[in-house]
């Protein structure tokens, strides 16, 4: 009998994949798609067709089979990740109401409900009142119920993209434990919906039966159906694996399964995870996010707009690389590598505080992105260059939090994402934090994690731990230099930690006088 492959699908915020792996780990074969991640019909917006997706995934998978037919009989199961935090309406007969909202989403609603007083007073007493008001005006629920009621009153069930791709998939309102990430009524420590009594279902204007079932991973969500075998071209009746949201798969694919391996993942969010057996707050009143393994958690720390800074300063500053990578058929990023190669390690003093986008408590609500230290000598590589030490810097201070919080020392980075793919941002990342920084040995880490849960569910290794040593390993490895560390030391600590606590007052002054971020 041939060996087993596991078929992963990705429904990330850039591409479609759909991706075969083996029992080894090793990325068999793949298929992608590059979608338009959002629509915005109003500044702020950011929507996107639940169809779409489902057409695009098809696509990928159909794309697969064309130029791999011959696999297509040994893949004995199915998983799915997806992008986090972008909800689905449907109506009773499971139809779109809308469309998907995407997490980029910047809506938020203006008269969330009123909590009673024996409720809010003791968040307020501990200091969490902006935390709790800034969940309440951000909770698409919320802000549906205010101004769209006609659609909030038809949807019967409120779902993650996650959730409404298996559905597609199965037939079956299901989804992972591991994929609930949003402003839901969700037990991160219980990986369960929350208890009745919980804040959160008078916070939110969601109701329980609105929400789907609950699966862990590793576990089954249902099988393939004859409708969705049509579109897919996925064989009917495999078995469909629970495992959780991309960035959850991405930590479990990278190898990080204990909290002194640190995953760092340049993505468009970009983030720094460690997993855990214990349920730790990476910051008081934060949750843990749940692992694509059971009974494990994610210690999280977001930039949000991360490597999304990178397109940023691709629209706005390089306008010639993008037309001349055009040209030649590269991507304009690798013609970025330039501006690395060409400035010194601190970028001439440059430096970069990564917040163009606010959060709720690191950075606070009022937080905006800086830039210091500029003069005539800098130019376009130098700015390239302050947003990628500027990313790693904001990442190692959080490296720096799960540390604290988890009582364990970070030894050792699994850099994953797009931007681990630079042999350059790779020796950056190492020098900025000091440490040995390795790339797992496939780009594909989060379809690697859905591929891990597969394993495990069919008995092909025996639990999580073992299908991790036996389907993850090191690629490259980058060794910090001594010398560069130094610098990028000093800089961090007696410049960019002192940024935010500096620029904090001045940030607010601009919020109450301009009114952005909004409130």
């Amino acid at each position: 009998m041939e060996a087993p492959l596991f078929l992963a699908l990705d429904q990330g915020t850039q591409s479609s994949r759909a991706m075969l792996f083996d029992a080894a780990g090793e990325l068999v074969a793949k298929a992608q798609r590059h979608i338009e991640p959002y629509v915005a019909r109003q500044p702020g917006w950011a929507e996107q067709d639940a169809d779409y997706f489902w057409e695009e995934l098809g696509q990928a998978c159909q794309a697969l089979w064309l130029e791999f037919p011959e696999l297509k009989a040994r893949v004995v199961g199915v998983s799915l990740t997806t992008q986090r935090a972008s909800v689905v309406c449907l109506d009773s007969r499971k139809k779109p109401l809308r469309p998907v909202i995407i997490w980029l989403d910047q809506r938020r609603a203006a008269r969330p409900p009123e909590l009673p007083l024996w409720l809010s007073a003791p968040v307020k007493l501990l200091g969490q009142g902006e935390t709790l008001r800034q969940f309440q005006s951000k909770a698409e629920c919320n802000w549906l119920a205010e101004d769209e009621p006609d659609i909030w009153s038809r949807t019967t069930h409120f779902l993650l993209l996650s959730g409404y791709l298996n559905y597609r998939l199965t037939g079956e309102i299901r989804d992972c434990t591991a994929a609930q990430v949003g402003y839901i009524p969700y037990d991160y420590k219980r990986s369960q919906w929350a208890a009745s009594h919980d804040m959160k279902w008078k916070a939110l204007r969601i109701r329980p039966d609105q929400l789907p079932e609950l699966v862990a991973p590793g576990e089954q969500i249902g099988r393939i159906t004859e409708k969705s075998s049509r579109h897919t071209g996925i064989p009917q009746g495999l078995p469909v694996i629970a495992s959780g949201a991309d960035k959850a798969c991405e930590v479990l694919g990278s190898g990080a399964f204990s909290p002194e391996i640190g995953n760092l993942s340049y993505g468009t969010t970009a983030t720094f995870n460690t997993c855990n057996a214990r349920y730790v707050e990476p910051i008081p009143f934060v949750p843990a996010y749940g692992a694509a393994v059971p009974d494990r958690f994610n210690s999280e720390i977001i930039v949000q707009r991360g490597y999304w800074m990178v397109n940023w300063f691709k629209r706005e500053f390089a306008r010639e690389e993008v037309d001349r990578a055009e040209q030649l058929g590269v991507s304009p990023e690798s013609l970025f590598e330039s501006f690395l190669t060409e400035t010194p390690p601190g970028a001439m003093g440059l430096t970069l505080q990564p917040f163009w986008n606010p959060g709720v408590r690191i950075p606070g609500p009022e937080a905006k992105g800086a830039i210091v230290g500029f003069g005539d000598v800098h130019t376009r590589a130098h700015l390239y260059r302050a947003i990628i030490e500027g990313i790693a810097y904001a990442l190692r201070e959080g490296k720096e939090r799960l540390e604290k919080r988890n009582g364990v020392k970070v030894t050792h980075l699994k850099v994953s994402g797009g931007g681990s793919q630079s042999d350059v941002i790779m020796q950056i990342t190492a020098d900025i934090f000091g440490i040995p920084a390795e790339r797992p040995h496939t780009s594909e880490t989060s379809g690697l994690g859905a591929a891990i849960n597969i394993a495990v569910a069919m008995g092909i290794h025996h639990d999580h731990q073992a299908a991790v040593h036996a389907m993850t390993r090191p690629g490259a490895r980058f060794m910090p230099r001594p010398e560069y560390a130094r610098t990028y030391d000093k800089l961090y600590r007696h410049v960019y930690q002192r940024l935010y606590p500096q620029l904090a007052p001045l940030y607010r002054s601009i919020r109450r006088i301009t009114g952005y971020p909004a409130r």
